[in-house]
């Protein structure tokens, strides 16, 4: 089913409200939208990481689930992609009025408790419950936030999309990884100019 079981905090530590927020499920999002994003990717991979991200209970994502999944990763890698927060909101926009249906609010027949749901069902394709749970999770994050929900990494060898953090300057990278490596070829760039720069010029004899 399309939605995490609900855990007692008092044998785990954890938290519904922490595992159903906004920033988790659009964490997901992300995550999904750059693994997704191989062509090669296998459904077991994808399996695995929505398990990693609360899913329980069998996962058989078919090759036309993974296929689903793609086409709505593509749309959303463009609201990631978004350079202001009005292209964004322009965005999410089409993609609630393509892929989404009337929200509704569900509890999964009692097994958790309400939240809210774009799907058409609670077994909707798992490509509809992705593009939907997505949008709804970004439109907060854009509401809330007034800017763009995330961006794309700024590292040319990465094509992975991320999360805006908080309310200061936008990242620019996906991780510190790709912030480092970026760093450290900047500074062998200008290293190099230098040791150029410094260089006699050869000598001409007449």
């Amino acid at each position: 089913m399309r939605y995490i079981r609900p855990v007692s905090p008092s044998t785990t530590g954890d938290d519904w409200s922490t595992r159903h927020s906004v920033q988790t499920v659009a964490r997901r999002t992300a995550a999904l939208v750059n693994v997704l994003a191989d062509e090669s990717a296998p459904p077991e991979a994808v399996a695995d990481l929505l398990r990693a991200h609360g899913e329980k209970g069998r996962l058989e994502l078919t090759t036309r689930d993974l296929a689903e999944m793609r086409a709505a990763a593509t749309a959303l890698r463009e609201v990631f992609a978004a350079t202001d927060v009005d292209l964004a909101a322009t965005m999410l926009n089409e993609l609630l009025g393509r892929g989404s249906g009337p929200l509704r609010l569900t509890s999964h027949g009692g097994a958790t408790p309400w939240h809210p749901h774009l799907d058409s069902a609670d077994e909707a394709p798992w490509g509809e419950w992705f593009l939907a749970s997505s949008c709804l999770a970004l439109t907060v994050l854009v509401w809330d936030r007034q800017r763009p929900p995330g961006g794309v990494c700024a590292s040319s060898s990465c094509r992975n999309v991320h999360l805006t953090q908080g309310s200061g300057p936008p990242r620019r990278y996906c991780s510190r990884r790709c912030a480092t490596r970026e760093r450290v070829a900047a500074h062998r760039a200008r290293a190099a100019g230098l040791t150029e720069a410094a260089s006699p010029a050869p000598s001409r004899r007449p």
